[in-house]
């Protein structure tokens, strides 16, 4: 007997349907953005706070799959533009961080070119791929602040790349997309933040400063991270974990699950074929 397929969404149905979808969502975006009373950030110094909270430099090229090397070299054109619209931006207390709302669209009349973008469990290119490394970069760094997350997107339940050099937690990543897809964070402090980005040859570089010094640090541990074969399919699973340090003890005064995570890997499990657990390949019928 045949399965019946879905029904496609509306914005499934054809390229008109899907930029009509898209349409409709930026313009909900707006609305919302006009009603929301929540004051945004959008005031820059050209003085650098005096305090350092995080400091994080994510390497721009990066080895990725099978992907078009192309895309890296549009990648690194595309967060040169960006970089500097969220650079030295002040987070007042009680202000809201934007992403999008610095950033603007991603257009090519705006010298974006296309990039590497991920969507739906699979990889695709687009004018401005690459800003969701930006907001990972970000999103890091705001993990180790007392500033409060709250508008946060994932692309988390496929694993798309073997690891090369990680230095931040599978899961621990974003997902935007201009403007219904945001990055936001809110200050819920007294304390004034300075967010600093710009970038090298090399790196997409970060700072978040502030304008007085943090009495707790913060740590973001990955913890049983494992793969298993679940059918024909492996997956990646992990716990991420935030600490909250006091500085002036050494004392941990909170531990708290952040993430779990149970990604399907997209990619030849012979990357981790070492790393399966009650892997039954061999099994006997």
């Amino acid at each position: 007997m045949k399965m019946k397929k879905g029904r496609k969404l509306f914005c499934e149905i054809s390229p008109l349907t899907y930029k009509i979808a898209l349409m409709k969502c930026r313009m909900i975006r707006n609305v919302k953005n006009m009603l929301d009373f929540k004051k945004l950030a959008k005031h820059k110094s050209e003085e650098k706070l005096p305090y350092v909270v995080c400091l994080h430099n994510s390497l721009i090229r990066r080895k990725l799959g099978n992907v078009d090397p192309k895309l890296q070299e549009n990648k690194a054109v595309n967060l040169s533009i960006a970089a500097p619209k969220i650079n030295k931006v002040i987070i007042r207390p009680k202000e809201t961080f934007s992403f999008w709302k610095l950033v603007g669209p991603c257009t090519k009349k705006r010298g974006y070119k296309e990039g590497l973008v991920v969507g739906k469990g699979s990889t695709g290119r687009d004018i401005g791929g690459g800003m969701c490394q930006f907001t990972n970069l970000i999103h890091w760094m705001i993990l180790h602040s007392p500033l409060e997350i709250v508008e946060h997107h994932h692309h988390d339940s496929f694993d798309l790349f073997p690891d090369f050099g990680r230095q931040v937690p599978f899961g621990v990543g974003t997902s935007v997309m201009y403007n219904h897809v945001d990055y936001r964070f809110y200050n819920p402090t007294n304390i004034t933040f300075q967010l600093i980005t710009y970038v090298t040859d090399e790196y997409l570089c970060g700072e978040l400063r502030a304008s007085e010094e943090m009495d707790k640090k913060y740590h973001i541990k990955c913890e049983n991270e494992h793969f298993t074969r679940e059918g024909s399919d492996v997956y990646r699973n992990s716990e991420i974990y935030r600490e909250v340090i006091d500085k002036r003890t050494g004392n941990r005064i909170e531990r708290k699950l952040i993430k779990s995570n149970h990604a399907k890997i997209l990619y030849d499990e012979e990357f981790v074929k070492d790393k399966i657990v009650n892997d039954n390949t061999n099994d006997i019928a």
